[in-house]
């Protein structure tokens, strides 16, 4: 059961400040990603402050629970099949494992988890000062946003480098939700939206 601390500085893009920054960095051709996102019909994990994801990334399937920890999100990872993934995909609940007995011991059943939606992600990267710099280019429910990730493990190191660096492209700093919540936010707007009319 892999795991691993990620500790990221986030901040939206204009579509401009996005491709200043690929060329700046003359970045590498983006990688597409898919995430689909599973929750429980009560948004169980979201109310945890936690988040479930299957990442379909080079011919790779991954499963990951993300969960709040002091200073960042501790990620656990459990490969699956494409069969796991269909049988998620079509209500068929989590597939067993160490992810679900996790989710069992947040006293949230795997049988209730389910898919409510997917991301498609073109992304590029570029090793930058002891960390990792992230361009994102995203789509989802007939939104495209543009974001910069900086991802570290020292966090004092990692914040004053992610700062320079939109100061130094006078990029202002901007509150910057993860992909899921955006998401999350989006969906909750189509919903009420439908409601409507």
């Amino acid at each position: 059961m892999p795991q691993e601390l990620e500790i990221e500085f986030k901040n939206m893009l204009t579509e401009k400040e996005y491709h200043d920054l690929y060329t700046a960095f003359d970045m590498d051709s983006p990688v597409s990603q898919t995430n689909h996102y599973f929750d429980t019909p009560l948004f169980q994990l979201k109310e945890a402050r936690s988040a479930l994801r299957i990442r379909e990334k080079d011919g790779k399937l991954t499963l990951t629970l993300k969960q709040p920890v002091e200073e960042g999100l501790l990620e656990t990872h459990q490969p699956v099949s494409s069969l796991d993934l269909e049988d998620m995909l079509s209500g068929g609940g989590l597939v067993g494992g160490e992810i679900a007995e996790m989710l069992e011991l947040m006293n949230i059943s795997p049988k209730q988890i389910v898919h409510f939606g997917s991301l498609q992600t073109n992304r590029s990267e570029t090793p930058y000062k002891n960390g990792l710099l992230v361009l994102d280019h995203s789509s989802y429910l007939g939104i495209e946003d543009y974001e910069l990730e900086y991802e570290v493990t020292s966090h004092d190191e990692g914040k004053e480098n992610f700062l320079s660096l939109l100061t130094a492209y006078k990029i202002p700093v901007r509150e910057t939700d993860n992909k899921i919540k955006r998401f999350y936010k989006a969906r909750l707007m189509q919903n009420r939206e439908g409601g409507k009319s």
